[in-house]
């Protein structure tokens, strides 16, 4: 059977958006700090998040429809086709960060929108898409240069932080795909294998709430009030994508001690 099926291809899209708009989280808490309305950039990234929640709960079944149909050499196939869908996280991420300096702008605009609109997302979107606001559309769009990171010093970096986060990216990113790999190591036990993946997820979950996002949400409100520079805030969430990117990337060396280790749990449950 082939490793690059239409079904592969499709996944890998939902994929590169799911993880794009992801990343795009931190260009959120950096527009919402520029113009003061942190609350107002959150509500509306949400409206983001509704197309990767939406892309998620088509792109999973058909991942698990490539397992259904693998045959006889299952291991061989799963394990190169997954590797390629975590590749798709890697490039979904990296887009995203490329996209960072053209989201602040436009997100910055749309924020201000959405208060003189009270609110309204559908008025907001009216205006925005309207001919007389396409016409500056062009120069919210910023080419990712290597100006955007002048200044950056590796002192900056909060390390901890940026390992931690790195960590936790790593496992969202082969949660479901290990949990499924896991499955065809052990058929007899394969339901208890994929349902595991939430025990997975779960883990990275608490993570991320208790240690990562408390700090740079504390960060972006403090730029917000003015008790901070919106350049630390800069360096925190570009060493955040960062980190992301280390993340999609260390998943590939997790991928199959973490698919082994589901099979392994599943034994106790």
């Amino acid at each position: 059977m082939e490793i690059m099926t239409g079904k592969v291809l499709l996944v890998f899209c939902f994929l590169l958006l799911i993880h794009s708009i992801e990343t795009l989280a931190y260009a959120a808490r950096l527009s919402g700090a520029k113009v003061g309305f942190i609350a107002s950039a959150l509500s509306l990234f949400n409206v983001m998040v509704i197309v990767s929640r939406m892309s998620n709960m088509v792109q999973q079944p058909v991942t698990g429809k490539l397992v259904d149909v693998a045959g006889v050499e299952a291991l061989s196939l799963i394990g190169k086709q997954f590797r390629f869908l975590i590749f798709g996280s890697t490039v979904g991420t990296i887009f995203g960060m490329l996209l960072l300096p053209t989201f602040v702008a436009v997100f910055s605009r749309a924020i201000v929108h959405l208060a003189g609109e009270n609110g309204s997302v559908l008025q907001m979107f009216r205006k925005g898409l309207s001919k007389n606001s396409l016409k500056y559309l062009k120069s919210y769009v910023k080419k990712p240069e290597l100006q955007y990171v002048k200044g950056f010093q590796f002192r900056l970096i909060p390390k901890r932080l940026f390992v931690l986060n790195m960590m936790i990216t790593s496992i969202y990113t082969i949660g479901v795909l290990a949990a499924l790999y896991a499955g065809v190591l052990i058929p007899e036990r394969q339901t208890t294998a994929v349902m595991a993946s939430g025990l997975v997820n779960g883990i990275a979950t608490m993570l991320l709430v208790l240690f990562v996002d408390p700090k740079v949400s504390v960060l972006a409100d403090d730029v917000a009030k003015g008790k901070r520079n919106y350049v630390d805030l800069k360096w925190a969430s570009i060493t955040m994508v960062a980190s992301r990117v280390a993340g999609t990337v260390f998943a590939q060396v997790l991928f199959i001690p973490a698919a082994y280790y589901i099979a392994w749990m599943t034994k106790w449950i």
